[in-house]
């Protein structure tokens, strides 16, 4: 039986891919404010701004491609059972090759009706349409009547698969954290539900605002960093 590897990944990893952070050292993504286009109170406040703002997110992501990295992650499935947790937007990895993927975040090629927003309004995945990389329009109407918006968590949502991402965490055998700050929750708590003396490994050229005896950071970019991790595990 093949051993447990989960994987969280952050923008990191898809920045190689020439795929922007968004985030700046000033709190702006690409000069917008967070709360403008990454909130329901922006989205209900200006949806055309919301609109423009991801569209434009969604028709970049259809002129990169994934990298090494990402085609390292896939590869790992050939020896472990893996499952990559992302907090990332993007269809980098599924295009890559992994096989079992939960986006924490939603995924910007999908959208869902602007009244189904989490479980309390029957939000499910079949309310979710994957349009590719079109763009969204104001009076583009999902079957139910209601405006399409994209398919992304909000600051101030509820993140659809924490639980699930919960689970993996605590049943890992190595968790491997690769190009994320750890510091967007829930997700940058994760890794403290992995079991005690799980191997711990940080791929991130930057420090990392943890302390655990567990984690090994590897100080270095997510396609040099990858290379660096699989040299270790297949040391072992």
């Amino acid at each position: 039986m093949k051993k447990k590897l989960v994987v969280l990944t952050g923008a990191g990893i898809s920045a190689e891919s020439g795929i922007s952070t968004f985030r700046t050292s000033n709190g702006l993504w690409d000069n917008h404010k967070v709360e403008d286009v990454a909130s329901i109170e922006g989205w209900y406040r200006n949806p055309q701004l919301v609109l423009d703002f991801y569209n434009e997110r969604r028709l970049q992501l259809g002129t990169v491609k994934p990298n090494a990295a990402h085609y390292a992650l896939a590869e790992l499935e050939n020896a472990w059972d893996v499952t990559v947790i992302t907090q990332n937007v993007d269809n980098l990895h599924e295009r890559a090759g992994s096989t079992r993927i939960f986006h924490l975040h939603g995924q910007l090629t999908k959208v869902r009706p602007e009244n189904c927003c989490n479980e309390m309004d029957d939000y499910s995945e079949e309310t979710v349409f994957d349009i590719g990389y079109d763009t969204i329009k104001l009076g583009d109407l999902a079957p139910n009547g209601a405006q399409l918006r994209p398919h992304i968590v909000w600051f101030g949502e509820a993140v659809p698969y924490i639980d699930a991402a919960i689970d993996h965490v605590e049943n890992a055998d190595v968790l491997l954290i690769v190009g994320t700050s750890l510091q967007v929750y829930p997700a940058a708590g994760l890794y403290a539900y992995a079991k005690a003396g799980t191997p711990i490994y940080i791929i991130d050229p930057n420090d990392v605002p943890v302390r655990d005896g567990r984690i090994t950071h590897i100080k270095e970019v997510a396609t040099k960093g990858m290379e660096t991790f699989k040299n270790i595990i297949n040391s072992k």
